[in-house]
Order: C-alpha cells, then sequence, then structure tokens
C-alpha cells in the first residue's frame, strides 16, 4: 500500500467498519451496515451518480441505511475522498484502472498507484462513446478532423478514452481542436452551448438527453466491429475497451443498435484496507436488492450478477469474492486472473515505495522519472505496461 493510502483510515471509514449495525427491516437481519454511508460519483446528471443515487433508494428501503452520493467533477475529486478514508466507495470509471497503475493523474507525488479493489460494477446495453452533434457533419470518426472535441480537465478516463477513438480513425489530439472544461457535466453543456463538437459518455446519461433535445441533434459514429486496423488502433491505446453492441441509451434502441465499445460502468471501488465484513456485506446487499433499483436510474439493470465482469482490469475485494464464492459465482478461473492483478498491484507499489527513496524535488521530472521506472518495473516483472 502506497504511502497516502496506507498511512491511516479515517474515523468515518472505520466508524464504518467497527459499528456495523443489524438493519432493523424484516427480512434483512442477515444483512450488517453502518447507518450511513458516503459514496462518491461523477457530476449529477452522470450515469454513475443517478445508479448511486437508485442504490441509495433501496439500501434505505431495504437495510435502513442512508446513503450520501457526493458528486465529483474528475477522477481526482472523486478519488480523493476514498484515498483519504473519508467514504466508503465511489462509483467510478476506467479511472480505477488508472488510478491502480499510477498514470494519468495518479503519477504525481500525493498519488501514486493506489492500493484498490472492486466490489461490482455495471454492463448493460448502453455502450462508452464519443457522441458528437448533429448539426457538423459528423458521420464517422475521421470526420473529427478539425472538430472541436472536449478535454476535462484531472480527467484522465475521459480523455486518454476520447484518445482511443481518435486512434480508432488514424487521428490526434493534434487533428483536432482541444476545448478545455471543468467537469464531465460541463463539457456537455458545452455540447448544448455550441462551444464543442464531441465528448465522451455512456450512452444512456442524462447528460445527452439535454443535447438531443436542442437543435443540434446528438449522434454516435459507430466503431464498426469488422474494421480490423481500427480496432488494432484503439486496442493498443485502451485495451480494457472491448467491442460491444450497444442497443439502450439517448438516442438507440434495440431497433436502431449501434456497434461500438463498452467496458463496466460505473464500477463500485473501494481501498483494500476496507474491512472484508463492510465489503461482504455491500456486496450482499446490492446483489439481494438488485429488484429494487435495476429501474430506479437508466442502465442500472447493467448491475445484475449475469453482467458481472469478473475476468477486467482490477482486483476484486476480498469481502466481494466470498459472497460471490457463497452464491456459487465465483471461480478458480475468475481467482487465478485475480490473483495476477493482485501481483501487479504489487510490482507497481514496491516499485513506487523504491522510487520515492530518491525522487526528483521537480514535480515535471518526478512524474517524467517515474513513468520509465514504472514501465521498467513491469517489464521486469513479465507484465504489459500498457501505457508508456
Amino acid at each position: 500500500m502506497n504511502m497516502t493510502m496506507g498511512a491511516r483510515l479515517s474515523g468515518a471509514l472505520t466508524g464504518a467498519a467497527a459499528l456495523l449495525m443489524v438493519a432493523g427491516t424484516a427480512g434483512a437481519a442477515d444483512v450488517k451496515l453502518p447507518s450511513t454511508m458516503a459514496w462518491t460519483a461523477y457530476d449529477t446528471g452522470s450515469a454513475g451518480h443517478a445508479h448511486a443515487v437508485a442504490m441509495g433508494k433501496a439500501l434505505k428501503e431495504k437495510y435502513d441505511v442512508n446513503l450520501r452520493v457526493l458528486p465529483g467533477k474528475n477522477d481526482v475529486s472523486r478519488l480523493r475522498p476514498l484515498q483519504g478514508g473519508k467514504v466508503e466507495a465511489v462509483a467510478n470509471g476506467v479511472g480505477t484502472y488508472f488510478a491502480q497503475e499510477g498514470v494519468f493523474g495518479f503519477d504525481k507525488p500525493d498519488w501514486g498507484p493506489q492500493d484498490i479493489r472492486i466490489v461490482l460494477s455495471s454492463t448493460g446495453g448502453a455502450g462508452l462513446m464519443v457522441g458528437v452533434a448533429n448539426d457538423v457533419g459528423i458521420k464517422e470518426f475521421k470526420d473529427l478532423k478539425g472538430k472541436r472535441v472536449a478535454w476535462v480537465k484531472a480527467a484522465p478516463s475521459l480523455n486518454h478514452n476520447v484518445t482511443a477513438f481518435l486512434a480508432f480513425a488514424g487521428l490526434t489530439w493534434d487533428d483536432v481542436e482541444k476545448v478545455e472544461f471543468a467537469g464531465f457535466g460541463a463539457s456537455w453543456e458545452g455540447m448544448t452551448n455550441n462551444q464543442v463538437d464531441a465528448a465522451f459518455a455512456i450512452t444512456n446519461s442524462g447528460a445527452t438527453k439535454a443535447v438531443a433535445a436542442t437543435p443540434r441533434g446528438l449522434l454516435w459514429p459507430p466503431l464498426p466491429h469488422s474494421d480490423t486496423e481500427g480496432w488494432k488502433r484503439l486496442s493498443a491505446v485502451a485495451p480494457y475497451m472491448a467491442k460491444h453492441t450497444i442497443v439502450a441509451g439517448t438516442n438507440v434502441s434495440k431497433d436502431q443498435p449501434i456497434e461500438g465499445t463498452a467496458y463496466p460502468y460505473p464500477i463500485l471501488t473501494v481501498r483494500t484496507d476496507t474491512t472484508d465484513d463492510l465489503v461482504y456485506n455491500i456486496t450482499k446487499a446490492l446483489i439481494e436488492s438488485f429488484d429494487a433499483y435495476k429501474d430506479g436510474a437508466p442502465g442500472a439493470a447493467g448491475w445484475a450478477l449475469q453482467n458481472q465482469v469478473f475476468e477486467w482490469a482490477v482486483p476484486y475485494h476480498d469481502g466481494a469474492i466470498k459472497y460471490l464464492k457463497e452464491i456459487g459465482s465465483w471461480t478458480d478461473a475468475h481467482q487465478k486472473h485475480n490473483d495476477g492483478l493482485v501481483a501487479r498491484q504489487k510490482v507497481l507499489q514496491d516499485a513506487w515505495a523504491a522510487f520515492n527513496k530518491d525522487a526528483p524535488s521537480d514535480e515535471e521530472a518526478f512524474v517524467e522519472k517515474w513513468g520509465k521506472t514504472r514501465v521498467a518495473a513491469l517489464k521486469a516483472a513479465g507484465m504489459v505496461p500498457v501505457i508508456e
């Protein structure tokens, strides 16, 4: 565990683990959760925030748990409270992967590769795509050349994903006009206000509906699954993305599917040192109360047990694994994959600890040297750096 994550658990998180209380509602006697929890999520209007709110309503009704959902503009602002032990979990995006890797904003002296785990995640009919205003003549991603594309400050998960979409079309950020925004919500408001022509989102995000309702309109250019070379370029940038036939979202339906991509989102993320009991009970509660929140927000049905991706890029927490084993959903193959991911985190965290013994004081030099140290450590362990 790195120097910032391993130093302490705050009173809030320690209390949550120590003061587990049996919920008083009928039928919930075997789920033990604190009376109050706090999670962070993307901005209000995002799918992550909406899903967390729907889950909070279900947890209140079934287990008398009060869940506070705190919106964060970007990966750093969402994960900082988790790093400091001030919230139990984060309804996060692929920033969870970047935080594990210690890259894209998590390569600063006060971050480094984070010791984190997954509880559960959502993969539904929606896709994770770059949407474009339908008034600028963009039909495929190569048409983005010269157009205005949103860049969200301190949000590497959003920006790196756009990089992958540009790569699919053989483009880079140098080929488009980068327009900076303070947060995810602001980037989509920029589409409404004609400040930008393209931005990244999950297709069922509430923010996308606002754009679709304007005279500009909204279009999701496809990532044709038959475009082998395009997918090679995309996968080289974002190997966590997979081909996905999108059947849900704004201007999408089963009758009008889109060939695109997806990865689990939202991803409920916790610290590794969160107690097994707390994570076990969160996992149990979310799986057993699924029917109470699956229709509570667009795409929330993606949290169904059968939609879980147990062999992704970040390991699951032991508390979640305990419950998944109990219900027969965790296999030896899942465990082997998980063990490999845990080993990868250890390589990264050991490299970080050694690096910090003699790290440069200048931040730019620090980031540059850590990047080289990270790549060297992973290659020495026989692991693919992915991001170099």
